[in-house]
């Protein structure tokens, strides 16, 4: 969660000012949070409220109206401030940004155990985009930037079954089994190299056109902040991009400490708070 919150501030202020470099400060003074931190915090406390539908609708409407100036899309906005509940057809990359909160409601020790996938951290993802997002590009970007989480979490997190040996000290073969999985599963080319796609990426709100990027962004990086560089060097919707891109890397590599105090710094109270509480409610999950 926290990590998808570090790319949202780092990236605010390239969103209207792409670069194409990975060299740049990685906290400017002039930095915030948007609306991807925002509604990442709605999607945690409507987990921690129980995670139903109405729970999630509930909690987007609720944050976006004590935030509304933090930059939403149109239909999005709209959608906040009216009494409708129902979804609209939005394959946005909102839906990919706010997900990060439900992998971690993912057992890995159960996938270990078993060998089989668990259901409830997938179920809560697709839940969080189809209340807003039900075209089945929007479901599919949530859901491929889950399995992305969650893999990152049981192979970097060293979560095998017996009949496998550990690869958490091998993180171009964890990368090489993510990336096969996000392909096959949901169709994303994930070969481009970032040097391939610069040059002509450009700002882009779908999540067919930004998750792939964002986890290639991931794949081709050596750790946590190298991620968040990766993706803001593809310009776009830049801090959409690094906040899709930085969940994913946090469940791999962590967040070093001074990255986690910096970024807290630029949350006001209550988004604070709900970061603590969520930490409490997941405890020992990376």
């Amino acid at each position: 969660m926290l990590g998808a919150i570090v790319g949202d501030i780092v990236g605010s202020v390239y969103e209207w000012h792409n670069i194409k470099t990975k060299d740049f400060p990685l906290f400017r003074d002039d930095c915030f949070f948007t609306d991807d931190t925002v509604m990442t915090c709605a999607v945690a406390q409507a987990i921690m409220d129980g995670g139903e539908r109405d729970d999630f609708i509930n909690e987007m409407k609720k944050f976006g109206r004590m935030y509304p100036d933090a930059g939403y899309g149109g239909r999005f906005g709209r959608w906040i401030f009216s009494d409708d509940r129902e979804p609209y057809n939005s394959f946005g990359n909102g839906s990919a940004m706010r997900v990060s909160p439900c992998a971690r409601m993912m057992d890995c020790g159960f996938c270990a155990r078993t060998g089989m996938w668990p259901t409830s951290g997938r179920e809560k993802a697709r839940l969080s985009a189809e209340v807003t997002h039900n075209h089945p590009e929007g479901i599919k970007g949530a859901l491929a930037t889950t399995d992305a989480i969650f893999l990152c979490r049981y192979y970097f997190g060293g979560y095998f079954g017996d009949c496998e040996q550990p690869i958490k000290n091998d993180p171009d073969e964890c990368k090489k089994r993510i990336k096969a999985h996000i392909e096959s599963e949901y169709g994303y080319d994930l070969s481009p190299t970032l040097d391939e796609i610069r040059p002509e990426y450009r700002f882009n709100e779908t999540c067919q056109d930004t998750v792939p990027q964002a986890i290639i962004a991931f794949l081709e990086s050596t750790d946590f902040e190298d991620a968040i560089r990766n993706a803001i060097s593809l310009g776009g919707d830049s801090d959409t991009l690094a906040a899709i891109t930085g969940s994913i890397a946090e469940a791999a590599y962590g967040i070093p400490d001074w990255i986690r105090e910096k970024a807290c710094s630029y949350l006001d109270d209550n988004l604070k708070e709900v970061l603590a509480r969520w930490e409490k409610f997941v405890p020992g999950r990376k």
